[in-house]
């Protein structure tokens, strides 16, 4: 729902079902302009006259423009006056609602591309030289075989002739290629020229503005009801707790569900930091009986995060009853873990996997969910709490998922191996943190596989669980790279995994990206 106080100069994004179309508002947000998506199923002239947007940007999306039912760009977009830019299918669409031609392309292109820049426009000034050889990332089947009229061809690649075309007196752009991925290089600057440069916009969007709009939005939403926040440790609840405190101070009780899937250490953390340090109210229960007892023979992923959400629910109505009631949750849910689920807005992008705070509270809820956090990336998340004043220990801590340990153990899930995979996980962190390389690392973890195999200790033989150690790099963890380890290093951890922790008797080590993979295991 648009938030017409959050910002007045507002990019929309039609979002047409792409796995990337939280990627474009990213590089929006980081040319410092507020931008919203919406599903193209719910752009219509009423909602587009009440966004009023700056200028529009349509995404890409896995289906084909020249099918009967495929979501189409409404001619109201291009109504408005406004500088439009097309990706990919949006590209497409764009050309089709202004009368061009798509058709299907014998020579598809998925992957790195190069084009080849022909002409000058606005969207290309000082990014682009005529000329010039660049290279994008493309995913396509078919492609833009007519130019609507007022169109050029500024650009070209061997497998679309109209690889980028432009009609600089309507400031109507068009891109075959991704420009939101880092595979095209200067993809982000092509963004920034669009939304500073052409829409005008003066990039003044920034979390210290977040902060105060957010604020003022957490107050409308919840008045002088009471609200509970759920702790994990992590930085999304961290940061989220912090933020909605600011806004309604003792309205707010913070509890700390213990549902025994935390690493070592880190409930008596959480306790220290919100009680003594941040003087919030918190309640701590430790339900991690409950949990193991729910989970108990349990091996399918889906199901555990699902029992994990509607245990955390049930607990968390049973304490806001103890407290008198309590109308609001409080939860730090982020972007990525919506698009992983469903599409952020209802869009039809593929479900991936659903997340413990969005796919598994159950029906029964009795509270509603406050979510300051829905709408941005984990950098963000982390500078706006660097904003508020959280310490850097917490702000730079790497993500955890909600159900905990119960993802990173594939199989069941028991106490047993639960003691086992805490003191894999915790040797695998004190030895990046004494290489210096904690910061540099996007998320690290350890995974108790649920595969023995033959081992020699000493002179006896051994049966024992096999560990995974995967750490990865990324900027947003919509994609990421396995961190690439000197191997002294990995056989350094292995050796100490062996030699301390009983149960584990060979380490292996995840070099799988996302995609194809996923940073968790489960």
């Amino acid at each position: 729902m648009t938030n017409p106080s959050r910002a007045t100069e507002k990019i929309l994004i039609v979002d047409f079902g792409s796995q990337v179309t939280q990627l474009i508002a990213r590089r929006v947000r980081e040319a410092g302009v507020y931008c919203e998506i919406h599903p193209f199923n719910q752009v219509d002239a009423k909602s587009l006259e009440t966004f009023a947007p700056r200028a529009i940007i349509l995404s890409g999306g896995p289906s084909s423009v020249i099918e009967g039912q495929a979501p189409q760009a409404i001619p109201e977009i291009f109504d408005r006056k406004v500088p439009v830019l097309g990706i990919c299918y949006g590209q497409q669409a764009m050309c089709q609602t202004l009368g061009g031609l798509v058709e299907p392309d014998e020579h598809r292109e998925f992957g790195r591309a190069d084009v080849n820049i022909e002409s000058s426009c606005a969207l290309f000034s000082d990014v682009w030289q005529v000329g010039g050889q660049e290279q994008v990332w493309m995913s396509h089947g078919d492609r833009v075989t007519k130019l609507p009229p007022g169109f050029s061809a500024v650009a070209s690649s061997d497998g679309a002739p109209f690889a980028a075309i432009a009609d600089d007196a309507r400031n109507f752009y068009g891109l075959q290629f991704h420009p939101e991925v880092v595979h095209t290089p200067h993809g982000a600057a092509l963004l920034r020229r669009f939304v500073r440069d052409v829409a005008l916009c003066a990039g003044d969007w920034t979390m210290a503005s977040f902060r105060t709009t957010e604020i003022a939005k957490v107050r409308a939403q919840v008045g002088s009801a009471r609200v509970i926040c759920g702790l994990s440790g992590g930085v999304d609840s961290a940061v989220a707790a912090k933020l909605v405190h600011e806004a309604i101070g003792n309205q707010l009780t913070c509890i700390f569900v213990d549902h025994g899937l935390l690493r070592e250490g880190e409930a008596e953390e959480v306790v220290h930091t919100f009680r003594d340090r941040f003087n919030i109210p918190l309640i701590h229960v430790d339900a991690s009986s409950l949990f193991l007892q729910k989970l108990d023979g349990v091996d399918d992923p889906e199901a555990k995060r699902k029992i994990i959400g509607g245990s955390f629910i049930d607990v968390f109505d049973a304490e806001a009853t103890k407290l008198g009631g309590s109308d609001f949750l409080v939860q730090g849910t982020l972007y990525p873990d919506v698009i992983e689920s469903v599409s952020f807005t209802g869009g039809p992008s593929v479900t991936i996997k659903s997340h413990h705070n969005v796919g598994g509270l159950p029906a029964h809820m009795k509270m509603d969910l406050v979510e300051p956090l829905r709408e941005l990336f984990k950098d963000e998340v982390r500078d706006l709490g660097r904003e508020l004043g959280l310490p850097e220990e917490i702000v730079g801590r790497h993500p955890f998922p909600g159900p905990g340990l119960a993802i990173r153990m594939p199989g069941t899930v028991s106490a047993d191996k639960l003691s086992i995979l805490r003191q894999a996980d915790r040797i695998f962190i004190e030895e990046i943190r004494a290489a210096g390389l904690y910061d540099e690392i996007w998320q690290a973890l350890a995974v108790l596989l649920p595969v023995r195999t033959v081992g020699v200790m000493g002179d006896a033989r051994t049966y024992e669980y096999v560990c995974a150690l995967r750490a990865v790099t990324s900027t947003d963890g919509m994609t990421a790279d396995s961190y690439p380890f000197d191997h002294g290093f990995i056989a350094n951890v292995a050796t100490r995994i062996i030699n301390q922790v009983q149960g584990i008797n060979r380490v292996v080590y995840d070099v799988t990206s996302k995609p194809p993979g996923t940073i968790e295991w489960e």
